[in-house]
């Protein structure tokens, strides 16, 4: 479309390119050069700020397993998918990418989440077991402080 209209005379490629969104001047003229070469023209996204909104949106498991689903039946369609359930094309694209290597489980959200000491080696685990035994030595060394503090009030 911004092709033909530079070729139709519509404007000049500058102004083609402010009046859609595009990048920059030089993103039209290659598309003029493929296109004049019969060459095939990629859908192209306007500027990121448009989609950083629908980006911050949070989905659940059962909404992401219904986007790769619907994305990989339509051909690997992320664009379609990212436009049709209000999700950035990069989070669609991560989705499918995880989906394919491990499954669903690949699309579980792990933010926050820590394996459990029977899921770690054994260095790990010793390493756990470090910190603990660490924590409660500064908890009883407060303890002791606090101790000692409360019988130096009591004796004035």
């Amino acid at each position: 479309m911004c092709v033909e209209a530079v070729l139709r005379g519509d404007g000049s490629v500058g102004d083609i390119a402010a009046k859609y969104n595009i990048s920059g001047r030089s993103v039209l003229s290659s598309w003029i050069m493929k296109y004049n070469a019969n060459m095939e023209l990629k859908d192209y996204e306007p500027k990121r700020e448009v989609y950083m909104a629908e980006a911050r949106r949070k989905t659940t498991l059962e909404e992401r397993k219904e986007i790769v689903e619907y994305c990989i039946a339509h051909n690997n369609d992320y664009k379609g998918a990212a436009s049709r359930f209000e999700v950035s094309y990069s989070q669609v694209y991560s989705w499918v990418k995880k989906y394919q290597e491990s499954g669903e489980e690949g699309l579980e959200d792990k933010r926050g989440h820590h394996k459990s000491d029977d899921e770690v080696d054994e260095l790990e685990r010793l390493r756990r077991e470090n910190q603990r035994l660490k924590r409660q030595l500064e908890e009883r060394d407060m303890l002791c402080e606090l101790l000692k503090k409360v019988r130096e009030l009591e004796g004035m």
